[in-house]
């Protein structure tokens, strides 16, 4: 009988110790959730400044395109000899103040395109608050030029103040269509159905049909290693700070729904 409670112990002893090595190995090492950026009507252009520049570089996931200056111009050097984008906003178009067309650009992207670049670039409200695009714009203004974003801005465009979630905020929530929109995945991967003038990334549309939950898992921890065909002229665009910026549990839940979308 001993031999036996041996025996069973042995295989509870084994199986604990696989299912735990295999928690440590997958890659996800953050574990806390980000706190809510708080701006409030009396907000200093100070603290608009370091929410934008956190969000530009973070979730906001600006960096993707506008970092090499390759698929849309390069937001923090300066752009064909007319300075940097502070200081070139205000003379984009005529009768608009720097702040005017700032917003404009992130609501209606394509309405004021620079010259050689493609529209590939989203109505930036689909995935950020209204807080979180003037705290964008406050950042950018704030490169060789005046803030003039306040506190007011927010009611005025109907954003209103208090909470605004940074996009890639977890929040304590593993529901996966939640987390995507947070993260900013529902920007790119919009639906089959949706006529767009560019379609930057495949939809999620039978995902699970087309790949393997490993794939999927693959994919969001190393976007770069395959690009799906026909949308090599965006290949590097998606964001690869997904493995540190996901929990395990956020991660699971993502892939997991993927997969069941046939």
């Amino acid at each position: 009988m001993l031999k036996v409670h041996l025996s069973i112990m042995g295989v509870v002893v084994g199986c604990l110790s696989v299912f735990t090595w295999v928690a440590n190995a997958i890659p996800q090492i953050q574990s806390d959730v980000p706190e809510d950026l708080v701006l409030s009507d009396e907000v200093t252009p100070e603290e608009l400044i370091a929410a934008g520049e956190d969000l530009y570089n973070g979730g906001g996931g600006c960096t993707a395109c506008h970092g090499l200056g390759e698929r849309a111009p390069n937001l923090l050097t300066d752009h064909a000899g007319t300075g940097l984008i502070g200081e070139r906003c205000a003379n984009r178009v005529a009768g608009q103040d720097c702040k005017q067309y700032l917003h404009a650009s992130l609501v209606d992207p394509n309405a004021y395109l620079v010259e050689g670049f493609a529209p590939i670039m989203l109505d930036a409200s689909r995935t950020l608050s209204s807080v979180q695009i003037w705290a964008l714009i406050a950042y950018l203004q704030s490169l060789g030029g005046e803030v003039t974003v306040r506190g007011a801005d927010f009611e005025e465009s109907g954003g209103g103040g208090g909470v605004a979630p940074l996009a890639g905020d977890a929040r304590a929530t593993t529901d996966p269509q939640h987390l995507m929109a947070l993260n900013g995945c529902t920007a790119c991967h919009l639906p089959a159905a949706m006529e767009l003038p560019v379609r930057l990334a495949p939809p999620f549309d039978g995902i699970g049909s087309r790949m393997t939950t490993e794939e999927i898992r693959a994919e969001i921890l190393d976007p770069n290693a395959v690009t799906t065909e026909g949308y090599e002229a965006f290949g590097g665009t998606m964001p690869t700070y997904f493995g540190e910026r996901l929990t395990a549990a956020e991660l699971e839940a993502i892939v997991r729904f993927l997969a069941s979308l046939r």
